[in-house]
């Protein structure tokens, strides 16, 4: 039996005019004809176009993890809005009569089952060792240790220089010359150089002339102190891996660091599967999701909040959409029901890493699974702010880790809006220094006041260099029945 609701249908679609054109064919009644198979697992029917004939659309879930959809229509877009369609009137239990499977598309299918057989056979067969060119990889090595000679340099001049006397025309001419590090195999350690440089840019990303106030000075000069410094540790930690690498025979990437991702190393799905990396049977549900732009790596990022169930530990899902790549990367959206991972990949790192998978399949979120999630929330403030100080102490550790805090009350104190737990303790909520996802404190007053106590609220933590705070951005709330997304 094919579980399937609105919002994985709409996960599915490759953008919301897909999406929206699906729901329109069923709303205009223009499908024909709406079959099951006996099996349970394919859905087809017909759908009446603009031609005398109607297309043929089916989505085979013989693979539950990857369904295959078909249709007769001209489009690239897969699923087109037909298949969409077919699924939006399964999930909204239109009437599906059973059916035999047309010949032509069992004979699909049995090509399909046979492929499946033949990869099968060969996922179980022992891998065969992967070539290693390690002349050539040592050579690259070799170039990314001269590339570390190119940052420091930089990094010097800019400490020698003084944040104070940083302008937008020197922070772009440092920004050209970080070009280098690319063609020493270093986006990551460039793409940290540019959070520098970018400080001293607009908000759009383009250095002009245009005086920023005192205020914004004072802020600016802070952060560039605190990414000085995380360039440093880059550098510092950056060359001890890299020699690393060379002193090994394989010159195989550590997995107990995450500064190979800092200097820009693109970890593989089978890699991270090849080096143990993995989580086996995970279910996972999304508490977040935003889309922003990055001009420092001059790149749009979709980013997912996830929670696993079993654990509770909170990971996140990236893709990364060069500009100059943006029509061939599809862009990410909101995922509203449970995602079984067979196989789930995680990234070297310690509080959030991030996740990938290569096949899943959804269903509908349940009210025990909203149970399960907030069983998982902390509810000790006190000892959370101890844990998210201790990750900060590391140089290039996230500085706004996530975390789920079960609060007892939400409100406003002195004007600010603040958590307070069962014993008293209080965090005070915040949108500053947190651009990279839309305000959330201003939803606050439109939810319904049975919110504002024992809750579950995802917030994001930040240190405020000049308060020397610790505050937190509320990403969602998880209630019994729902979770409210805050930052859509």
């Amino acid at each position: 039996m094919i579980a399937l609701d609105e919002a994985t249908v709409d996960g599915l679609a490759t953008n919301s005019d897909a999406a929206k054109n699906g729901k329109a064919l069923i709303a205009k009644k223009k499908f024909t004809k709406l079959h099951v198979s006996d099996d349970g697992d394919l859905l087809f029917g017909e759908c009446q176009g603009s031609g005398k004939d109607p297309y043929k659309c089916s989505v085979d879930y013989a693979r539950a993890d990857q369904p295959t959809f078909r249709c007769s229509c001209p489009s690239r877009q897969f699923p087109c809005k037909h298949n969409l369609g077919l699924m939006y009137a399964y999930a909204q239990k239109k009437p599906f009569t059973k059916a035999a499977v047309p010949a032509d598309l069992q004979e699909k299918r049995e090509k399909l089952s046979a492929k499946k057989e033949k990869q099968a056979v060969a996922a179980a067969a022992p891998p065969k060792p992967k070539q290693v060119n390690v002349a050539a990889l040592a050579k690259k090595v070799k170039a990314q240790l001269d590339g570390m000679d190119v940052l420091e340099k930089l990094v010097h001049d800019a400490v020698r220089l003084g944040v104070g006397n940083m302008t937008a025309k020197l922070a772009k001419q440092m920004e050209e010359q970080a070009k280098k590090l690319g063609d020493a195999y270093l986006p990551g350690a460039r793409m940290a150089l540019n959070g520098y440089t970018q400080l001293f840019a607009d908000e759009g990303g383009k250095f002009t002339n245009k005086k920023p106030s005192a205020a914004q000075t004072e802020r600016t000069n802070t952060e560039a102190l605190d990414q000085l410094a995380r360039l440093h540790a880059v550098i510092k930690q950056g060359r001890a891996y890299l020699k690393k690498r060379l002193d090994d025979p394989n010159l195989e990437v550590p997995t107990d660091t995450a500064i190979a991702a800092w200097l820009g190393h693109a970890w593989q799905l089978a890699e991270l599967k090849a080096r143990g990396l993995t989580e086996p049977d995970a279910e996972l549900v999304q508490l977040a999701f935003n889309s922003h732009d990055d001009p420092a790596r001059q790149e749009l990022v979709d980013t997912g909040i996830w929670m696993t169930l079993g654990s509770g530990k909170i990971r996140v899902t990236q893709t990364l959409r060069p500009y100059k790549a943006l029509k061939f990367i599809k862009a990410e959206d909101s995922v509203y029901g449970v995602v079984h991972v067979k196989e789930l990949c995680v990234y070297p790192g310690s509080v959030n890493p991030r996740v990938r998978w290569d096949a899943s399949t959804t269903r509908p979120l349940e009210l025990e699974d909203l149970k399960k999630v907030r069983s998982h929330g902390r509810a000790d403030f006190a000892a959370a702010v101890k844990d998210v100080k201790n990750v900060l102490k590391a140089p290039l550790a996230d500085r706004t880790p996530i975390l789920a805090l079960n609060y007892k009350t939400l409100g406003k104190v002195g004007g600010e809006y603040v958590i307070e737990d069962a014993a008293g303790n209080r965090l005070v909520l915040t949108d500053v220094g947190m651009s990279e996802e839309p305000p959330s404190l201003g939803m606050l007053p439109l939810l319904p006041r049975a919110v504002f106590a024992n809750q579950m609220m995802i917030a994001r933590f930040r240190h405020d260099l000049d308060s020397r705070q610790l505050r937190v951005k509320p990403l969602s709330l998880v209630t019994e029945r729902e979770v409210i997304r805050l930052t859509l």
